[in-house]
């Protein structure tokens, strides 16, 4: 709810600037003249929110498109009914239908609703998904924003100590278990500080979920195929000689609940270290050299985050200036993706485009050029017949 608040007043308070005609220089060939930028609303845009955060997901791209002028239709997840239904309610009263209104229903539903000529469409969930999106909007030329995710790491210095480590990593992988597209998903540690920094983590995971069955402040997974697979990526990778330390707790598996868990060292070829983990399941990899755990993260997709841990400047700028994610948080983990004056977005597989405050008005924006002569306009003078005027000025265009 907080950033959702956030991002209306972010709006609020900047629009005007936002929406101000923007001067652009004109070449001295064409002057006298002016040139600029007209911001202009692109129609109707289409938003699919996904299960893990239903109303933020759904609100703050919303709070975009009608700070550009759009009319909007929301598709919330089938995983999600009540928060959807409510959402139509709400929606229904503050709007009129032909404003913003939100469609509920099923995978068939969403399939349709990703085949509908919207003038923008914007998709947030996995990178399966996403293919199927972009697939279908494609008939209709419709452009898209593809929210995505994939395996966001989190690289602590050999400098960065354990404990202030811990802690920010604990709360970026174990908030709602998980099930965050930005939470890291594998730390690159120095090689001596793997288990130290492990033991510590578990440590940190049990002082902020003492239990987890009955805990109200730990979240179950979405579905029990969900819950099955992490529980199987688990135990092959603790069949296959991965030490495993586990925050267990009688009772929870029986609500779809997995205790947060470090994985040290999985096979490489693991389910954990191949697929984007979404779930309180946290693999740490021992590194020797910065340059290892670079190649590390670049040998993969690039993700949607990434997440630096340490105070060596040379090791940061190291690590920014040699690797490519669609946003970064500094000795920290999940901030960035609440800053309404930074772009949100992926890049590659983990998404495409980018949104929030000025990033988002400008996405969902037609940036019009438009273009206006003085009354002499000199060039005019280059048009047939051509002669010896013409001769000249195209001379002097050329440098001749």
């Amino acid at each position: 709810m907080v950033p959702t608040l956030n991002a209306i007043r972010h709006s609020r308070r900047h629009l005007a600037r936002w929406m101000r005609p923007q001067r652009r220089p004109v070449a001295w060939t064409f002057r006298p003249a002016r040139a600029w930028i007209r911001y202009q609303p692109l129609g109707c845009i289409g938003i699919i929110a996904p299960w893990n955060y239903p109303l933020y997901l759904a609100l703050a791209p919303l709070v975009d498109a009608l700070a550009a002028g759009n009319r909007a239709l929301i598709k919330p997840s089938e995983y999600t009914p009540r928060l959807a239904e409510l959402l139509a309610r709400v929606i229904g009263r503050a709007f009129a239908a032909e404003e913003v209104a939100v469609v509920t229903g099923g995978p068939d539903v969403a399939a349709a609703f990703a085949s509908l000529p919207f003038d923008h469409l914007l998709f947030t969930g996995s990178t399966a998904i996403g293919r199927r999106v972009m697939a279908a909007a494609a008939a209709n030329l419709t452009p898209v924003t593809l929210e995505l995710g994939g395996k966001s790491p989190v690289i602590v210095g050999p400098d960065y100590g354990v404990r202030s480590a811990a802690r920010s990593i604990a709360f970026g992988k174990f908030f709602n278990a998980g099930q965050t597209c930005v939470a890291p998903d594998y730390v690159l540690a120095p090689t001596h500080m793997v288990r130290p920094l492990a033991v510590a983590l578990l440590r940190e995971a049990q002082r902020a979920y003492p239990t987890v069955a009955d805990n109200p402040d730990y979240t179950a997974m979405i579905t029990e195929r969900h819950h099955a697979r992490l529980v199987a990526a688990i135990e092959a990778a603790r069949a296959a000689g991965a030490e495993v330390l586990a925050h267990e707790d009688a009772g929870a598996a029986g609500l779809r609940k997995i205790g947060p868990t470090i994985v040290l060292a999985p096979p490489a070829g693991s389910l954990l270290m191949q697929e984007e983990i979404f779930g309180p399941v946290l693999p740490i990899l021992p590194y020797d050299t910065i340059e290892a755990a670079i190649a590390t993260v670049n040998a993969g997709d690039r993700p949607l985050a990434l997440y630096c841990l340490t105070h060596d400047a040379a090791l940061r700028e190291a690590v920014l200036a040699r690797t490519l994610s669609g946003g970064v948080t500094l000795n920290g983990t999940l901030l960035h993706v609440t800053q309404d004056g930074l772009p949100f977005g992926g890049v590659g597989p983990s998404g495409i485009g980018a949104y929030h405050g000025r990033a988002g008005f400008e996405r969902f924006s037609h940036a019009r050029g438009i273009f206006q002569p003085g009354r002499f306009n000199g060039l005019e003078l280059v048009r047939p017949p051509y002669g010896f005027v013409a001769r000249r000025i195209a001379r002097l265009l050329i440098g001749r």
